[in-house]
């Protein structure tokens, strides 16, 4: 890594254009978790609340961990994870008539009364594993995350809480009370608050809070709202939620140099991976393989550095697409093809809207485009694809093409050169790129005997099989030992690694390098 050139960033401004990412992945309105953050800072201000700081990055965040549990909710509710983190976010789980007609009936919307049956049922009979595995996954990751960022303990702490209830009744730790981080309970009440101002008006909000207060809420927090609600919501309503959420950050600000930048680029680009258990660790292969490509090709360093960020970044928008989309088995309908094309197209726009990150929009938004104009989602053709877009589109494709996918195995590196050069035959990719792709690929990877936290590599073996979502039955089965066995290896990884969820060991797995 070349030393440090440019003085260091604000954290803020990335942060609050990537938090975005996590508005689409919760189906939220996008800006909807800056509102939050800056309705969180000014009610702090107000309060004279400590540790601002903590409580503004962990508003921000705290839908951060939104990809965690995509995989087994999509099992269990209907395939569209999206629709159901949505009707969650906005549920008040201590009345049963709105965990009815809020939850339940807003699973699977826009589907026949079988399918919306079978999802109710299915969460109705599941509720106690789909509570406990979602909130588990998502304080996890959040708070790994956050750590991956270098964001403060306290900003850590904050997001691992985000799901405890003032009376106790909250998940992973059941914490009550002052138990429970400060910014935690700041970020719980704005983020409630600044939804409900969304969907109903100051009145809605308050209303919400009023009726959380005690249970979910910190009540002596909610009743400092509610003195300044309607100023609160005034101000809410004035600002560009963006730009008011960058110029809000409390003092001292925090700062990332450009080796932190690419250290929150992967972050989010390993959780978005976390979408669907077959997409583990692309994002970080393909931002490998195209910065190797264009070294090789001698494209200026500026180009390489923006083709490894844009590597890890060029998926952002896969969180607006149902993850029953993306681990289907079969053909996709045209329906499903067109929230697929708009995943690029979601990347684009969230990068756009984030100003440090908005010169890697074009380039991250084309990885999908090809030189006969067949790609999405611009349809681009040759004379409008520039040379790096060209080289990620090249190792966008290699690289999927040798993980497996829901209709086919992994492939043997020498067919996917083959079906690369084919895409080269038909004017669909282009040579250089795709010669240069392959020549990085070709270089064979450091040997490692070290593991992470003392990890043998059997437990490695077993930490990819958990990874990719095998049961601990399965992993018996895959390995010809007992499930006993089985679980014990996963017990012991989880207890080496400091984890307790699937998804935070699949994200520890993709952050050192363990999946291949």
């Amino acid at each position: 890594m070349a030393a440090e050139t440019t003085p260091p960033l604000r954290m803020a401004e990335f942060l609050v254009g990537l938090s975005l990412v996590s508005d689409l992945g919760m189906g939220l309105e996008p800006g909807d978790a800056a509102r939050a953050c800056l309705l969180a800072t000014r009610l702090a201000d107000r309060l004279g609340l400590p540790d601002a700081g903590e409580a503004y990055y962990t508003t921000l965040l705290q839908h951060c961990g939104c990809t965690a549990f995509s995989h087994e909710a999509a099992s269990m509710l209907g395939g569209d994870d999206v629709a159901a983190k949505y009707a969650a976010v906005r549920t008040d789980y201590g009345d049963p008539r709105d965990v009815v007609s809020t939850y339940l009936l807003g699973l699977v919307p826009g589907t026949g009364p079988i399918t919306r049956l079978r999802a109710m049922g299915s969460a109705v009979v599941n509720s106690g594993r789909i509570k406990n595995g979602y909130t588990r996954a998502n304080c996890e990751v959040a708070a790994a995350i956050a750590r991956r960022s270098g964001l403060s303990e306290g900003v850590e702490r904050g997001l691992a809480e985000i799901f405890e209830q003032w009376d106790g009744a909250g998940l992973p730790q059941g914490l009550a009370g002052d138990g429970i981080s400060p910014a935690a309970r700041c970020a719980q009440l704005a983020g409630t608050a600044a939804l409900f101002d969304r969907l109903g008006g100051p009145d809605a909000a308050a209303h919400a809070v009023r009726r959380r207060a005690g249970r979910f809420l910190d009540p002596d927090l909610s009743a400092g709202y509610l003195r300044h609600a309607r100023e609160l919501h005034d101000e809410l309503a004035a600002a560009d939620p963006l730009r008011a959420a960058v110029e809000a950050e409390p003092r001292p600000h925090v700062r990332v140099t450009e080796s932190g930048l690419d250290a929150v680029c992967r972050a989010f680009g390993d959780a978005v991976d976390l979408k669907g258990v077959f997409l583990h660790g692309h994002t970080a292969q393909v931002a490998a393989l195209a910065e190797a490509a264009g070294r090789a090709l001698g494209l200026p360093e500026a180009d390489a550095v923006a083709l490894r960020r844009a590597g890890h970044l060029q998926d952002l928008g896969r969180t607006a697409v149902p993850t029953g989309i993306w681990e289907r088995p079969g053909p996709l309908t045209s329906t499903d093809w067109e929230q697929v094309r708009l995943h690029a197209y979601h990347t684009e726009r969230i990068l756009t809207r984030c100003p440090p990150l908005a010169p890697l929009a074009a380039l991250a938004g084309a990885h999908h485009e090809r030189l006969d104009g067949s790609g999405y989602h611009r349809a681009s053709g040759a004379a409008a694809i520039p040379m790096p877009a060209r080289v990620l589109a090249a190792a966008d494709t290699f690289a999927a093409l040798r993980e497996p996918r829901p209709h086919r195995p992994a492939m043997p590196e020498d067919a996917a050169a083959a079906l690369l050069r084919e895409e080269v035959a038909q004017r669909r990719l282009d040579p250089d790129a795709v010669g240069a792709v392959l020549t990085a690929a070709g270089r064979p990877a450091p040997a490692r005997t070290d593991r992470p936290d003392g990890l043998t590599e059997r437990q490695v073996e077993v930490l990819r099989l958990l990874a990719a979502g095998l049961s601990n039955p399965e992993i018996a089965a895959r390995l010809v030992v007992s499930r006993r066995t089985a679980e014990h290896h996963v017990q012991d990884i989880y207890a080496r690694i400091g984890v307790s969820s699937r998804a935070a060991a699949a994200l520890y797995a993709m952050e050192h390098g363990l999946l291949g």
